[in-house]
C-alpha cells in the first residue's frame, strides 16, 4: 500500500474513467473494485452494484475513483502533469486526453471528459526553459505562451532564435 495515493471524486464515472486512463498509460491496471450494495443504496442514492471505489495504477503511482455523487467538481486548482519523452508522446496523450468531451487549455494544460485537469509537458520543455542564457529561456516561455498543446519543435526554435 502507498503511503499517500490521490483519490478522486466522481458523479457516478469513477469506473469508466479508471479504465479510460489505464488503457492510456503503459503499466497500468485496475488492483480493486468495490461496489455499491443493496444494504448502502439507500443512504448513498446509487444503485445497487456500481463501483464505489476504483482502485487503479497509473505507472506505479496508486490512485482510488469514488463515485460520490454529484456534490463536489474537479477544478484546475488540482491537475496531473504527465512527462513525455517527444512530441510523439504528447500527442498521443493530448489526443486521447482531449478527445470525446476534453476541452484545451493553454501551455499544455487541458481538462479531460470528466472534468480532471492534465498538464501534458515534453521533457524538453524543462530544459530550454533553464538553459542560463535568460534570453533564450525567455524565448521558450514567450513561445510557450501562445500554445495549447505543446510543440517541442517550435519551442526548440524559439530557443535558439529563429
Amino acid at each position: 500500500m502507498h503511503k499517500i495515493t490521490p483519490f478522486l471524486w466522481f458523479d457516478t464515472q469513477a469506473e469508466e474513467a479508471a479504465n479510460f486512463y489505464v488503457s492510456l498509460f503503459k503499466n497500468s491496471k485496475i488492483t480493486n473494485v468495490s461496489r455499491y450494495s443493496k444494504e448502502n443504496t439507500e443512504v448513498s442514492g446509487m444503485p445497487e452494484g456500481t463501483a464505489m471505489v476504483v482502485a487503479f495504477e497509473l505507472e506505479g503511482q496508486a490512485f482510488s475513483a469514488l463515485n460520490g455523487g454529484p456534490l463536489f467538481k474537479f477544478t484546475e486548482a488540482i491537475s496531473f502533469s504527465v512527462s513525455c519523452k517527444d512530441q510523439a508522446e504528447v500527442d498521443h496523450f493530448w489526443n486521447a486526453l482531449i478527445a470525446n468531451g476534453g476541452e484545451e487549455s493553454q501551455c499544455g494544460w487541458l481538462k479531460d471528459r470528466f472534468g480532471l485537469s492534465w498538464q501534458i509537458v515534453p521533457e524538453a520543455l524543462g530544459e530550454l526553459m533553464s538553459d542560463p542564457d535568460p534570453v533564450k529561456a525567455g524565448r521558450t516561455m514567450e513561445a510557450m505562451l501562445t500554445m495549447k498543446k505543446l510543440d517541442v519543435a517550435k519551442l526548440q526554435a524559439a530557443h535558439d532564435g529563429k
